[in-house]
């Protein structure tokens, strides 16, 4: 490679050769199972068969995986204000439009040559049923990824801002998309609605790595100045802190514990926008809108998660045991998750005022009281807010065995292997939904895959507790009594379960398998032990 634009081709090859190895042995496979072992291959698109899910999980996969690999967001931290481009970039001998343009095209031809391979690759013999067009798709690919770039790029005043942004702006790129084929329209002027963000894209691209490489970060901390009087208060007690383990939890929750907030309390009132719109001051409409902001916190979850599930190299340093600084991270991302949560429960009903539907909500409220009861219905709000709160502390620390490992090889075929059983799912689904005799079988084993599943994490768990017991990472003490508030958190679950769903067509044993899935018990375990390899390496 000749150059500074070689050197970061490289880079890219270098850096992501597992991933790109990964998508062409599934090419490999895709074509194995679909020409060999199956005789009915065709790919149905308008509604999707099963076998579409072969090419369309694939392709988003590897799309978004060129957006992480392209925008740097892969080796990036999305919660900081500042830039996530390499600031070790920013010395190399090339002028800023260079810098910026360079990762920018390879995205464009990436995402191009990606969707054109697809649009040959569906047409295939046997292949699909319905028109695919060539470019309009692909200039949408290189319209998100370019936008996506420049979002990420750019620095910002307040943390998590950047991820708020770039998915609101994301999503209006998609409800143009929408709303332009919801008119019908042909692919040239779906092209001439794409096409202009492009070179827009780039120019925000360009500016966002100027001002990031002549270090300019702004500072909108004055936005926070209602808040002003409590941070004093959270200051004031960092200065008289009882022991390392509060000192910890306070320096976790101050790294990335007010990411998922901040994210929330930006995008919420986004959402209840819908509201405002003339004629959505309807049932329907006020519920969909609830649901959106119901699942807001757990899906950005998902996101904060990579940022509180790893750990830097001074905190490996401190002087706490390992349990101590797991501890830490479980309650900053415990207070994250409250937080996000107490924040939509004032943003709501402000919304729900201001957009005229407290009327609406209210009427709803009570046909729900006529038909449960008084007494049912409190128990069900309890229950589906601890159920969000609690599925939203899941995503933050699910994955926390996985990021505190240290290792990016561990790291990427965890997210590879996900990727991989996601896009099975939907050939897997349709061969069972049209194969009575699978689903006899299915419905027979029932019990059975029950029982395995729940062995099969029980004997996890006992491995994990195992490790733990014999590398003294914890306490006997500390073993006992989580053990004993897993047990009740499953005992909870199941009672609770049992109340609302008891009948005679679903057995006790689902419902306790159920309790016992869902509560999470092996990797969060596994916590200390993943951060331990990581700091004994």
């Amino acid at each position: 490679m000749r150059g500074p634009a070689g050197a970061i081709v490289w880079e890219f090859q270098r850096r992501h050769r597992l991933g790109l190895a990964a998508l062409g042995i599934y090419l490999v496979v895709y074509v194995i199972v679909t020409r060999v072992m199956l005789e009915d291959h065709a790919i149905r698109l308008n509604p999707p068969n099963g076998m579409a899910g072969f090419v369309i999980g694939p392709v988003a996969f590897t799309f978004f995986y060129f957006v992480g690999v392209f925008s740097y967001g892969l080796a990036g931290d999305l919660g900081a204000r500042q830039s996530i481009f390499p600031a070790r970039m920013f010395t190399l001998p090339m002028s800023t439009r260079a810098l910026a343009g360079s990762p920018m095209l390879y995205g464009t031809a990436a995402s191009v040559t990606l969707w054109i391979l697809t649009a040959t690759f569906v047409r295939w013999p046997g292949g699909v049923d319905m028109y695919v067009p060539w470019v309009w798709p692909a200039l949408l690919m290189a319209a998100y990824l370019a936008w996506t770039q420049a979002l990420m790029w750019m620095p910002y005043g307040l943390p998590g801002v950047r991820v708020a942004i770039a998915a609101l702006w994301l999503a209006l790129l998609d409800v143009i998309v929408l709303v332009t084929l919801n008119y019908k329209t042909g692919e040239l002027v779906m092209s001439a609605v794409i096409a202009p963000q492009i070179p827009v894209a780039y120019l925000v691209g360009w500016y966002a790595v100027a001002r990031a490489r002549r270090g300019d970060l702004p500072d909108w901390s004055g936005i926070l100045a209602p808040f002003s009087a409590l941070a004093n208060v959270v200051g004031r007690a960092r200065d008289r802190f009882r022991s390392a383990s509060g000192a910890q939890t306070w320096f976790e929750w101050r790294r990335h514990g007010r990411v998922l907030p901040a994210m929330v309390a930006i995008v919420v009132p986004v959402e209840l926008l819908l509201l405002f719109i003339p004629g959505n001051q309807t049932r329907p409409v006020m519920l969909v809108t609830l649901f959106i902001v119901a699942i807001t916190p757990p899906f950005f979850a998902i996101f904060a998660a990579a940022m509180i599930g790893t750990a830097s190299p001074f905190t490996m340093t401190r002087p706490v045991t390992t349990a101590t600084l797991v501890a830490a991270k479980l309650r900053a991302a415990w207070w994250s998750a409250l937080l996000a949560w107490l924040a939509v429960i004032v943003i709501v009903p402000v919304g729900l005022f201001l957009s005229s539907t407290t009327t609406v909500f209210v009427d709803w409220i009570r046909a729900v009281v006529g038909v449960t009861g008084a007494a049912r219905a409190l128990a069900l709000a309890t229950f589906v807010f601890a159920s969000l709160l609690a599925s939203t502390w899941k995503q933050l620390v699910q994955t926390m065995c996985i990021g505190l490992t240290g290792r990016d090889w561990v790291i990427k075929s965890t997210v590879v292997l996900a990727l991989s059983f996601l896009a099975a799912i939907g050939p897997i689904f349709d061969w069972i939904r049209w194969n009575t005799a699978v689903q006899s079988a299915i419905w027979n084993g029932l019990p059975g895959i029950l029982v395995a599943l729940v062995c099969l994490k029980a004997l996890a768990a006992s491995w994990v507790a195992v490790r733990l017991y014999d590398s003294r990472l914890l306490g006997d003490g500390v073993l006992a009594a989580g053990a004993v508030s897993w047990l009740i958190a499953v005992a909870a679950l199941y009672g609770v379960l049992v109340w609302f769903a008891a009948s005679p067509l679903i057995p006790r044993y689902f419902l306790a398998a159920i309790a016992i899935l869902q509560v999470p018990l092996t990797r969060v375990s596994a916590a200390p032990l993943a951060l331990a390899w990581s700091r004994h390496r």
